[in-house]
């Protein structure tokens, strides 16, 4: 959606919009690291967030591919910078490209700083000398496909003082088509105010975003300052100066000033605050409690799907993902990126070649072998194994090689019975309860329009050790509201559904048909397969080939079967967790997991020939 679209939601709705902006890292970590926390600040409810193209546009072809991530992985409306140092008109096109292959419609034209080694800012060979020339040059490309936001500077530029021949300027970008404005940070709230009527008195009608720089620390607050040249209130001064060696007092006194001067923007009029993040979290969100801008338990924001929707150019009309996937979002869309199929809103030929080799979507575990090992430790039995996964559920743990975030609220209601099943030896890495008609606006379960009802069958997905296996599937195969899927490393399986998706959620809403966010199926579970047993051998090989953990979790990938049961009677009238009663995992204490004999393979329901066992 286009920004000024957002903007004039949020005006009609009388409600504050928020924006962040982050700049590519240096190191491939610290990307991993940003693409964490940005996925973390989307529950902070921004409109958009934007992304810097960086000084001489070095960093350009990673902000390429930041902008396709938040956009297609993590479901954020993202406005791309786009400046026109060191850029001739063959970067800008391939750019704008890019751009616009991710799904991205919105971007904010700069002509940006010069190069470090240059002193003065100068025009490529073939390239724009000013912002409103970039903007003409994209409205004229590309029509209204983009929403073109430029900047503003209520102080003035680094290479121009003059405030109001700057205005003059930014009317000469909005005219070329630019349809909003994002301004220099500041702090001085009198002045930008002023600033802002100046410019209406010029006939700038479009929205004016202010650009919110939160104090991190005394000496940051005084450098960016000084390098922006803006004017620091001395009242400012005087209250941050007396704790200036103290971060934590420098952010707590930072917070209130800040949000001090966001409600006086607010009350001029301003509905719109974006954050310069400096890909930090914690200062920007303090800012936003301070001021009531953050989405509360009465309150939540409304979840369109019960998972994060992707914005990519293909699949904004993606409705239905198999379940698999719930805890690894970032790895289902880079195995689905190239499909054709989404915009039709149903689940249809999963035997797409989409899900494709594993090497070609870097979806191996997360994290270097010590990160790994500092987190997990060093397990050498399944009692190991299991006091991992508890703490996991208890929120002591972050992550598992399965789960890429932290356990949900959802969980909570069968927290208690997977705590149990996991202190027993039988590992759990996915699982929902039932839920028989929740309004949409719950704040666990609730997603869709307002005034809908949402429905969800049991789910249970684990893994089981070989000698559990048969008298599992015969206590399963006891209920005929069960069904299941068991597959071995290898690719056996067996299992009792026929060969079509099986609904996991759904929901039922005013006016529109059933919607249908979540299945089961045998082609993409076999996909899901071969992920989940690579992710075990990466986390094996983060430990030396001959100690007791990787000997441990090697042998519990070769020869634990992957479980996924269903409970198709959503009422919830029988408990899955019934299923493992005096069912145990057997020494629980053994130090390295030894190689067993190999269940035979018999297919309760044989899957259809044309289905192949391996991905």
């Amino acid at each position: 959606m286009h920004i000024k679209d957002k903007l004039a939601q949020n005006e009609a709705a009388g409600r504050t919009g928020i924006s962040f902006e982050f700049f590519p890292p240096k190191t491939a970590q610290g990307v991993q690291n940003l693409y964490d926390r940005m996925d973390r600040m989307h529950a902070l409810g921004p409109s958009f967030i934007d992304i810097t193209w960086g000084a001489g546009g070095r960093l350009s072809d990673l902000t390429c591919e930041m902008v396709n991530v938040a956009q297609s992985v993590y479901g954020l409306e993202t406005c791309m910078h786009l400046t026109c140092t060191d850029m001739g008109i063959e970067k800008v096109d391939a750019a704008l490209q890019a751009a616009y292959k991710t799904g991205c419609t919105n971007i904010l034209a700069l002509r940006g700083d010069p190069p470090r080694e240059q002193e003065h800012w100068e025009a490529v060979d073939g390239g724009f000398r000013y912002a409103k020339d970039l903007v003409k040059y994209i409205r004229d490309k590309y029509g209204n496909h983009f929403d073109i936001g430029v900047g503003g500077y209520p102080e003035g530029a680094d290479d121009n003082s003059d405030v109001d021949q700057l205005i003059d300027h930014l009317k000469e970008k909005v005219d070329a088509g630019s349809s909003f404005v994002v301004t220099q940070m500041f702090y001085d709230t009198d002045n930008f105010i002023s600033w802002v009527k100046k410019c209406r008195e010029k006939g700038i009608h479009v929205p004016i975003i202010p650009g919110i720089m939160p104090i991190q620390t005394y000496a940051a607050f005084l450098r960016r300052a000084n390098w922006t040249k803006i004017h620091i209130p001395p009242s400012w001064l005087e209250a941050l100066e007396p704790v200036k060696n103290d971060d934590a007092a420098v952010r707590e006194i930072g917070k209130t000033l800040i949000a001090d001067m966001c409600r006086k923007l607010m009350a001029s009029g301003i509905n719109h605050l974006h954050f310069y993040t400096m890909n930090l979290a914690q200062s920007t969100q303090q800012v936003l409690g301070e001021l009531n801008l953050l989405p509360s338990e009465e309150t939540p924001l409304q979840r369109p799907l019960p998972w994060r929707p992707s914005l990519g150019l293909n699949r904004r009309g993606e409705d239905v993902r198999p379940i698999f996937w719930r805890n690894r979002n970032s790895s289902y869309v880079a195995r689905t990126q190239t499909w054709d199929e989404f915009p039709n809103g149903r689940w249809t030929d999963s035997r797409s070649p989409a899900f494709g080799e594993l090497d070609s979507y870097g979806i191996g575990l997360k994290g270097t072998n010590e990160q790994n090992i500092k987190l997990w430790g060093e397990p050498k039995s399944i009692r190991d194994l299991s006091h991992l996964f508890t703490r996991y559920l208890d929120g002591k743990l972050d992550r598992l090689p399965w789960c890429d975030t932290p356990i949900t609220s959802e969980a909570s209601e069968i927290g208690g019975e997977l705590l149990e099943l996991n202190k027993r030896g039988l590992l759990t890495i996915n699982s929902q309860p039932a839920v028989n008609g929740a309004r949409s606006s719950h704040s666990v379960y609730g997603w869709g329009p307002k005034n809908g009802f949402v429905y969800q069958k049991a789910y249970l997905e684990l893994l089981v050790p070989p000698y559990l296996l048969d008298e599992l599937i015969a206590r399963i195969e006891k209920n005929e509201d069960l069904t299941y899927h068991a597959v071995s490393k290898s690719g056996e399986l067996r299992t009792n559904t026929r060969d079509t998706p099986n609904a996991l959620t759904w929901g039922i809403f005013a006016g529109r048909e059933i919607v249908q966010p979540t299945v089961v199926e045998t082609v993409s579970f076999l996909a899901w397969k071969d992920e989940a047993y690579r992710l075990g051998e990466d986390w094996a090989k983060c430990h030396d080939a001959a100690s007791p953990s990787r000997k441990l979790i090697q042998g519990v990938v070769d020869t634990w079967y992957l479980v996924n049961i269903v409970n198709n009677d959503f009422h919830n009238t029988y408990n899955l967790f019934e299923l493992f009663k005096d069912l145990d995992v057997k020494d629980l204490d053994v130090e390295v997991a030894t190689e067993q004999k190999a269940q035979p393979t018999v297919a309760v329901n044989e899957v259809s020939p044309e289905v192949p066992t391996k991905n």
